[in-house]
Parts: structure tokens; C-alpha cells; sequence
């Protein structure tokens, strides 16, 4: 009969032993951790942010009119933005004040916890507000939001964004590593690009080290174009079949060719450093 290994063998076999339990114990931490990657402090903190815009937001909500309650729903079809633009269209003219503020709360609310959506939004701005007024609102409704995203990544969102997209972090880490000296001229075409989702670049910023302020600069600017194009698309919302004829090969062309002037400089630079 063979005899336990924790009261026999020499000092390297309990050290085996130790060795293979220490990687059981981890292996099993490593198991519980890609099942869930936020830590229970750090979904506290997730749920408590959370909290706070939800009651904020209610709060705004509580000051409309109760007959205006059954009309609201995010839409997710063309059709329902349609249905919502025609409900609230007599509110946002007799309540401009409050319909604003609703609709700001609503925005970075979206724009911060990640809910799809906001592109419903940025339409629904052109077809109430106008051109000028809508894209106004929506550059900085989606610059507040990206920003708030920001910091609650960086506060809880390292281990969601390893455990959701790790490949593409670490291309990132490597890209924003080779052209520190022009991170703006990078960070404005990732933004006027559709080369990497808005959602990643938010959340994975902060994870990145990238200083916030080469983020809100290149948010704020580059997510003009983009903002511009879908704002006027809202002003004819009876012309549009889906969200997908917004951006068609002609409308892509012309977001990567702004793109393109944005880092010229730094290609420039480095063509003269080559030389």
C-alpha cells in the first residue's frame, strides 16, 4: 500500500506536492475569474455608480407630464423613432428646458453603462432640433458620455475589457505604444474612423494610459463628422429604410479621408526622421 506523499518522500517531493496544489488553487481563482471578471468590490462600485444615474435620471423623469410616460421607449427601429419623434414632438415644443435636460440625462446615461441606442438618439436630435441645435447636443452629449465611460473603466472596467476583448487590447497597447509623440493624431482618426468601436476606445483608454486629456480632445472633434452626418440624416427620417444606409461606401470614403488628414502630420514627421 502506497503511503501518503505529505508524510513520506524528501523535501522535494513535498515541495512537488505544494507546488501542484498552489496551481490547483490558482487554476480554480483563474476559472472563477473568466466567469465573472469584476471582482465583488469592484461590481459595488459598478452598481453604486450605477444607482446614482438611474435615481438621477427617474428623478428627471418624475417632472413630466403623466400622460407623456406611456410614450416613452427607446427605440430600435426606424420605425419606433419615427413613433417617438411624433409623441414627443408637441413636448420638446411646449417643455423645451425639461425635454433637453431628459434627453441629455438619457444620452450619457446610454453612453456611459454601454447601452446600445445612441445613434436612435443622435437622429432623433436632427428631426426635433434641427441641424445646428441637434448637432450641438449630440457632440456634447457623446463627449460627456465617452468621458463618463472613461473613468468608470477606469475605476472597475481593466478586468471586463481583458476578459472581453484580450486580443484586441493587446494590438491596441502595441499601437498606442509606437506613436506616443502623436498620440492625438491617432486617437482623432481612431475616432473619426470606423477602424475600432467607439465602445472599446472608451473603455479601453484608460486601461491603455492614454492621458485624458488627448481623450477628450479627440473625442470632442473627432466624433464631429460622424455626429454631423447622422444629425442631418434625422431631418429626413421618412427617406431612411435602416440605420445601415447612414453609413454607405460614399459616406465611409469621405470619414476616412478625414481620418487621413488627421495623422498626416505624423506620417511627415517620420518621413523626415527616415531622411
Amino acid at each position: 500500500m502506497a503511503a501518503p506523499r505529505n508524510l513520506t518522500g524528501d523535501s522535494g517531493g513535498k515541495l512537488v506536492v505544494k507546488d501542484e496544489e498552489s496551481a490547483a488553487a490558482s487554476s480554480s481563482k483563474r476559472t472563477k475569474s473568466e466567469r465573472f471578471p469584476l471582482s465583488r468590490w469592484e461590481f459595488v462600485v459598478f452598481f453604486t455608480v450605477f444607482l446614482v444615474f438611474t435615481t438621477g435620471l427617474l428623478c428627471i423623469y418624475l417632472t413630466m407630464p403623466a400622460a407623456e410616460y406611456g410614450k416613452l421607449k427607446l427605440p430600435r427601429t426606424i420605425s419606433d423613432l419615427r413613433l417617438l419623434k411624433d409623441n414627443l414632438g408637441s413636448y420638446a415644443s411646449e417643455y423645451p428646458a425639461r425635454f433637453i435636460l431628459g434627453y441629455c440625462s438619457t444620452y450619457i446615461f446610454m453612453q456611459t453603462f454601454m447601452i446600445p441606442g445612441t445613434i436612435f438618439m443622435s437622429l432623433l436630435a436632427g428631426a426635433l432640433f434641427g441641424v445646428v441645435r441637434g448637432f450641438v447636443l449630440v457632440v456634447l452629449n457623446a463627449t460627456a458620455g465617452a468621458c463618463s465611460c472613461f473613468f468608470l473603466s477606469k475605476l472597475v472596467g481593466r478586468p471586463l475589457v481583458c476578459w472581453l476583448w484580450p486580443e484586441k487590447l493587446r494590438f491596441f497597447q502595441a499601437e498606442i505604444g509606437k506613436r506616443r509623440d502623436k498620440l492625438l493624431n491617432y486617437m482623432l482618426f481612431l475616432r473619426i474612423t470606423p477602424t475600432l468601436p467607439n465602445l472599446f476606445i472608451n473603455l479601453s483608454s484608460p486601461i491603455v494610459d492614454i492621458p485624458f486629456h488627448v481623450f477628450f480632445l479627440a473625442t470632442l472633434v473627432g466624433l464631429m463628422p460622424a455626429s454631423y452626418i447622422t444629425v442631418r440624416a434625422g431631418l429626413a427620417l421618412g427617406d431612411l429604410k435602416s440605420v445601415k444606409d447612414l453609413y454607405d461606401f460614399k459616406t465611409l470614403s469621405v470619414l476616412f479621408l478625414i481620418g487621413s488628414i488627421s495623422i498626416f502630420p505624423a506620417l511627415l514627421k517620420r518621413k523626415r526622421v527616415y531622411e
